[in-house]
């Protein structure tokens, strides 16, 4: 279990604050040379004719750089160059951050998920789960983008003030000021922004649950006559989400007009009281109002990026709960661990189990001896807990009391889930992939030989797939949705053989096959 909260942060591996300290790097290399490329520009004007003393430089300064016109010319153009290079060089670096952090939590929730106890797993919402790795964390990306570009544009103001700095303090000074209070002023846009952001995150999860369970659906919902209450409450959802979307893109464009309006009355202000007050000359001036020229859309670009962050806060904090969630609960290592060989009984003593807030256990002080080569039929009611015991003796679920033995071995940590490397579970609902048949089948058992895989298929009562066209090779489609309902049960069977299973569960596996077909398998 984690020892602290997952964050953002502590998600990065040392592979990434590499690469964001060579993106930093790069930040500030771009910055300075853009900084010092409009320093250039007093001792130019100077050069060009300026009134003597008005484009004087801090003595340090003005030493390292030349009079003449054509060397300060030729360094300009050449940090122009060096400017373009290294901008190229630091958004190919922030792209590779960027995807490495976005790739890197998809690839740390999925394999958080795969791992997980099932208890933990199976009360997880799906589609909110779905929606948090294939949509929302794109998201993720956005923010990060922004956050990146906030800090490439803080990093190039600082440039531009130490440049400012250089050529008039006292306007430079008054001008960080009038700018902090701008984007301090701001502040509850960026809050409003992080709200919109978690409204959104819900809508958008609300949009694909209804598509989802839509597309499962589809055949009630055609023969109910649904459809025109499916479109509404689809439509319903995606008002929502657009809603939250136009919402903050208003909210945008009213901080860069009050960004932008604030910092036009601050430059106003600055020349203002150089020229009256500071007696300052063109030589300044001029370079002064190209520096405050860059640095207005550069404000105007971080209080949006902030506002992107915000919006983008909500989708983080829910794959980082996901990510924390399904690591707290992992199943335990199972390699080095032998399975047992199930040579006479699975005994269950006197074991207990009970979900979440449930008022009544699915098992209750359930004891039973289940012989090993043999048949046992579990009959019961809907919601008996035939399914709970199938997965205990199956090794995906753990009692909360009592044990359930293997040949007299109690299966728990490490072993139980070694134990389900000789179990072969088929479920009601067939499960196949958008693949060949060889392929699904081979997904029980990946060194199968074709020869195997046609026994299983025969043994089975599936030998009808082999007839199919292109045989071991075809393509069964989305679930196999070209096949019957029985057809693909008798292909979930095959492939359940192809483990040679110590134990077989079968949870109403055959519901879909005839009498005969039904006989044949269960002499198999």
């Amino acid at each position: 279990m984690p020892s602290s909260p997952l964050t953002l942060w502590n998600a990065i591996d040392a592979g990434g604050w590499r690469r964001a300290a060579l993106l930093a790097g790069l930040m500030l290399a771009a910055g300075l040379a853009e900084a010092l490329g409009l320093i250039l520009l007093v001792p130019m004007l100077g050069a060009l004719g300026a009134a003597p003393g008005s484009t004087a430089l801090p003595s340090g300064l003005a030493a390292l750089l030349p009079t003449r016109l054509g060397p300060l010319l030729a360094l300009f153009v050449a940090l122009v160059v060096l400017r373009a290079g290294l901008a190229g060089a630091r958004n190919l670096a922030q792209l590779h951050f960027e995807t490495a952090l976005v790739d890197g939590l998809r690839n740390r929730a999925w394999s958080a998920l795969l791992r997980c106890d099932w208890r933990v797993l199976a009360a997880q919402s799906r589609s909110d789960s779905a929606a948090l790795l294939v949509g929302e964390i794109d998201r993720i990306g956005v923010g990060v983008n922004q956050l990146l570009g906030a800090t490439t544009q803080a990093a190039t103001l600082a440039a531009i003030g130490l440049a400012a700095l250089a050529i008039s303090p006292s306007a430079a000074l008054l001008a960080a000021f009038g700018g902090a209070v701008v984007l301090v002023l701001q502040r509850g846009l960026r809050q409003r922004a992080q709200s919109m952001g978690e409204g959104f995150s819900q809508a958008y999860s609300a949009v694909l649950n209804r598509f989802t369970e839509g597309l499962s659906a589809l055949r009630l919902i055609k023969s109910l006559g649904r459809e025109a209450a499916m479109e509404a409450e689809a439509a319903g959802a995606l008002t929502a989400m657009r809603r939250a979307q136009f919402s903050f893109t208003r909210d945008v464009a009213l901080a860069r007009m009050l960004l932008h309006g604030g910092a036009a009355i601050l430059l106003a202000l600055v020349i203002w009281l150089a020229t009256t007050r500071g007696q300052v000359g063109p030589a300044t001036i001029l370079p002064l109002v190209a520096l405050f020229a860059r640095a207005l859309p550069l404000l105007g670009a971080l209080q949006e990026a902030w506002q992107g962050w915000a919006y983008a806060r909500g989708p983080i904090a829910g794959i980082l709960g996901l990510i924390a969630r399904a690591e707290a609960a992992r199943e335990p290592d199972a390699e080095g661990t032998t399975p047992p060989n199930m040579a006479t009984e699975i005994r269950l003593d006197n074991v207990s189990l009970a979900f979440g807030e449930a008022d009544q256990p699915a098992l209750d002080q359930v004891s039973a001896t289940i012989p090993a080569r043999g048949i046992t039929a579990l009959i019961g009611p809907s919601g008996a807990g035939k399914s709970t015991l199938a997965d205990l003796i199956g090794g995906l679920l753990s009692p909360d009391s009592g044990a359930v033995l293997i040949d007299g071995v109690v299966l728990e940590g490490p072993l139980r889930r070694a134990w389900r490397s000789r179990v072969a579970y088929v479920q009601q609902d067939p499960v196949l992939l958008s693949a060949s048949l060889r392929d699904n089948l081979r997904w029980a058992a990946p060194d199968a030989s074709d020869a195997q895989l046609e026994a299983a298929l025969i043994t089975a009562s599936a030998g009808f797939a082999l007839n199919l066209p292109g045989g071991l090779d075809v393509l069964l489609g989305d679930g196999g949705r070209t096949l019957s309902g029985g057809e693909r049960q008798r292909l979930m069977l095959a492939r359940a053989l192809l483990r040679e299973p110590a134990l077989l569960i079968l949870d109403e596996a055959t519901s879909a096959l005839d009498a005969e077909n039904e006989a044949q398998i269960a002499t198999a």
